[in-house]
């Protein structure tokens, strides 16, 4: 991906992420969470050995849950490996600098407390997350966030891998974007995201299709 636009939409879902408004401490954890689709859990509990930034990928092995206990990923088809893209790459290599070390003075988690500690959840959505979307001006119409969690950036992700490429997407078939996303079965991502799929009956397909067969 040689450039990003400067925003990111969701189809269908309205939401409206601009870099600008990316409160610097939670920068590298939102583009990670817009551009790789992961759960909140599995962001809070990824380390720096789950990271390959020389081959541009991460891996999934585990997640914090509620309570910041370490366990395994939701379901076996959620331990993953998903591509990063350069802006998270060279994020990622900046924030690894100055990322807060846990015990022993060793780099842990990635997107750890100012201790090196797990974080919350509620921390991640209340100060990163909200005012990021109160700056952009993605509010109710009593000023408030218009998305409470960070589970909109997992299905902006989603959207960006079905989307065409002509639109700006990735234009990933459903068995990859269900691997992307860690969904236990195909008939999940169907059921959540089949709406997104290019229906294969469009007219203008067809026409670019048949020209193609008779050229």
């Amino acid at each position: 991906m040689s450039a990003l636009p400067p925003k990111a939409d969701i189809t269908g879902r309205g939401l409206d992420v601009r870099f600008v408004h990316l409160p610097d401490k939670y920068r590298p954890l939102l583009l990670t969470a817009i551009f790789t689709g992961l759960r909140a859990s599995e962001l809070r509990g990824l380390r720096w050995e789950d990271v390959d930034l020389p081959h541009a990928k991460l891996h999934v092995r585990q997640r914090a849950d509620r309570y910041n206990k370490i366990d395994k990923p939701k379901s076996e088809s959620s331990e993953r490996t998903v591509p990063l893209t350069p802006i998270v790459v060279n994020t990622l290599r900046e924030w690894k600098l100055r990322c807060p070390k846990g015990e022993h003075g060793k780099l842990e988690f990635v997107f750890p407390t100012g201790t090196g500690e797990i974080e919350y959840h509620s921390n991640i959505a209340q100060r990163g997350l909200a005012p990021a979307l109160i700056a952009a001006g993605i509010v109710t119409k009593d000023g408030k966030p218009k998305y409470p969690g960070l589970h909109s950036l997992r299905h902006f992700y989603a959207s960006w891998c079905i989307n065409r490429v002509e639109d700006g997407g990735l234009g990933l078939p459903i068995k990859m974007v269900r691997e992307r996303m860690g969904h236990s079965t195909l008939a999940m991502t169907a059921d959540r995201y089949g709406h997104l799929f290019p229906s294969g009956d469009d007219g203008a397909e067809l026409a670019k299709a048949e020209k193609l067969f008779f050229s």
